[in-house]
């Protein structure tokens, strides 16, 4: 899904006009930036939350020369999904199962 995907979705559910559309679009999305920018966590309840992770500064190496190098101190940005959100996207997928056993079965059925 693009951001141009999201403004049509507003558009045809909320009824607001394509522009205004993609003006909610950008300034949702301007606040999430200038938020995690500033280091503070977003959290979205029912879809999860944004941290942003301070990396130290660390020894690392190229995997094509093998040469060491230092890698510099930087900010990460991580995303854990709420729980609602794992459910959603398990559903219908029991733990473990195996989804190609389902096809063997039905295959079964036309035998």
């Amino acid at each position: 899904m693009t951001k141009a995907d999201i403004v049509e979705h507003i558009y045809e559910k909320v009824g607001f006009s394509k522009k205004e559309s993609a003006e909610l679009v950008e300034k949702v999305f301007a606040i999430i930036k200038d938020t995690l920018a500033a280091g503070e966590k977003v959290k979205i309840s029912g879809f999860g939350n944004f941290v942003v992770r301070e990396k130290n500064a660390r020894k690392g190496r190229n995997p094509q020369t093998g040469e060491e190098i230092r890698l510099a101190a930087r900010r990460v940005l991580t995303f854990k999904p709420s729980l609602v959100l794992k459910n959603v996207l398990n559903e219908g997928h029991a733990a473990g199962a195996d989804p190609d056993a389902e096809d063997e079965d039905d295959d079964a059925d036309d035998e």
